[in-house]
């Protein structure tokens, strides 16, 4: 009998990836302190949340298979979190405009069955935007709990005019490479 999986994560996004892939799965949360530090890569920022999301929840479930998971937006190399505020949102939608930018989705898979961290990056490159444009997309996408103040699956073609790699992982979890890794053991 295989470990239960269970996701920690409460993006209804990485829930609604991993349904669709058919994984059968409960969702456990616990608060965890989060990384943002400028100076760390892009992968070993995510790969650090990533990981203590995954065994907050492990410690709890130790007969379990914990998905845990951390997206953010890299422009230049500087790591755009959830906005605070609507000035903020506004802000990173600006900073992104007619720019090409790398979406980090870094993955820790923590199992009796085994380890396992990934860190993928997707490249995505906005549309130069008007104020209109972002004033729009603000009246139509709540901003406020996404990486960079976007979501490439809600009127992601009203800003984003190209992406080179995975479009999941651009969601929030590079569903592919998770399969794989849970097909590896079995599931």
């Amino acid at each position: 009998m295989l470990p239960p999986v269970i996701l920690a994560s409460q993006s209804p996004r990485r829930r609604d990836l991993l349904a669709k892939a058919g994984v059968p799965f409960s969702i456990v949360i616990r608060d965890t302190e989060e990384l943002k530090d400028a100076d760390l890569p892009p992968q070993e920022l995510c790969l650090h949340n990533a990981r203590a999301k995954a065994e907050a929840v492990f410690r709890e479930h130790p007969d379990s298979t914990i998905i845990g998971a951390d997206t953010l937006v890299f422009l230049d190399g500087l790591p755009l979190g959830k906005p605070q505020d609507a000035e903020e949102a506004r802000t990173m939608l600006r900073m992104l405009s007619g720019r090409t930018h790398h979406v980090c989705t870094a993955v820790s898979i923590q199992s009796p069955l085994g380890m396992k961290d990934m860190a993928v990056l997707t490249e995505v490159t906005f549309r130069t935007l008007a104020e209109e444009d972002i004033r729009r997309y603000m009246e139509l996408v709540d901003v406020m709990d996404k990486a960079g103040s976007y979501a490439f699956q809600e009127h992601g073609e009203m800003i984003i005019s190209s992406v080179r790699g995975d479009t999941d992982n651009v969601i929030g979890l590079p569903v592919g490479d998770v399969m794989k890794c849970l097909r590896d053991w079995g599931y």
